[in-house]
């Protein structure tokens, strides 16, 4: 076990390395910061002062080098537009990110669980039917239009939740629902074919002529078996909670890192972007990892 923690974090760094590489790249060629840090009168020889001041005169090469030796201690840059780090910027925000995702997942789990054992369950019945094309509209639907959605009915129409921040419990309703609501929608369907699969195993048709009850088979022996791609699509799930709820945070206000990360995309803050989009990165190997030793507690069958 110990061996196998220390392989998976070992090859987290060459990702980690190979995604900055990615992100810096990205972030360099989408033009030159110092337009939105000096107002459109400013002179050449200003711009030029700037230029030199960030470094941003130097080779990528150069400027690459210098980005990983800071970031290994942990000095991702000053924030262009907050005067700040952008570390520290970042770090703040998380707290709030996952608090939503956190939620959202818990909303997203409450439902699937129960609505995709019982599609399984009763196969090809209208119930099964009901929840499937639920399951299908539920990824349909943008997440910015079941936003607004949620806001002019209980928000607007009917005053029951704020409309934006992040003050109270009632702050966090609609913006993890709408969050939990395309996250659900993708785990039913797994849900429902894992089952099926597992019922039509042996070990089931042996637990039922053994007259064990039906909710015994599924709960104990069928529903434990088919946790295991569940919990891979529910791994990877957290990532895009965190890091892809651009526009949900946008939407309601919600003062997470995915809001930071439009907000620094729109003014060019480049610092705050390579540091945002290195959480998330981070955050999805660590889901990753987590999920495999889930793996090996669900099923002993699965090896280290």
């Amino acid at each position: 076990m110990v061996k196998y923690l220390v392989r998976r974090i070992l090859q987290i760094i060459p990702v980690l390395i190979i995604i900055s590489l990615i992100v810096f790249l990205l972030v360099n060629v989408t033009g030159d910061p110092t337009s939105t840090m000096l107002p459109p009168t400013a002179s050449d020889e200003e711009r030029d002062m700037l230029r030199e001041a960030l470094g941003l005169n130097e080779p990528l090469t150069t400027q690459y080098r210098i980005f990983i030796s800071n970031a290994l201690h942990g000095d991702f840059g000053t924030s262009y537009r907050y005067r700040l780090p952008a570390a520290e910027l970042a770090v703040q925000r998380i707290p709030a990110s996952v608090q939503l995702a956190g939620v959202s997942l818990l909303f997203s789990i409450l439902i699937a669980i129960p609505l995709g054992i019982l599609g399984a369950q009763f196969k090809n019945s209208p119930f099964d039917l009901i929840i499937s094309g639920i399951s299908a509209l539920g990824r349909a639907m943008p997440g910015f239009w079941v936003a607004i959605m949620l806001i002019l009915l209980l928000a607007v129409r009917h005053p029951v939740f704020p409309v934006s921040g992040r003050g109270t419990i009632m702050n966090l309703v609609l913006p993890a629902i709408t969050l939990s609501f395309g996250t659900a929608s993708t785990i039913i369907p797994l849900i429902r074919s894992s089952m099926l699969d597992i019922m039509h195993q042996d070990y089931i048709r042996t637990a039922h002529s053994k007259g064990l009850k039906e909710r015994v088979v599924i709960c104990k022996h069928a529903f434990k078996n088919a946790l295991v791609p569940v919990v891979t699509i529910v791994a990877l799930q957290i990532p895009g909670l965190i890091g892809g709820a651009l526009i949900t945070e946008t939407v309601f206000a919600w003062p997470g890192l995915g809001q930071l990360l439009v907000q620094s995309i729109t003014n060019r803050d480049m610092c705050v972007v390579q540091v945002c989009i290195f959480f998330i990165a981070l955050i999805t190997l660590v889901a990753n990892l987590i999920a495999d030793i889930v793996y090996c507690l669900i099923d002993p069958r699965i090896k280290y």
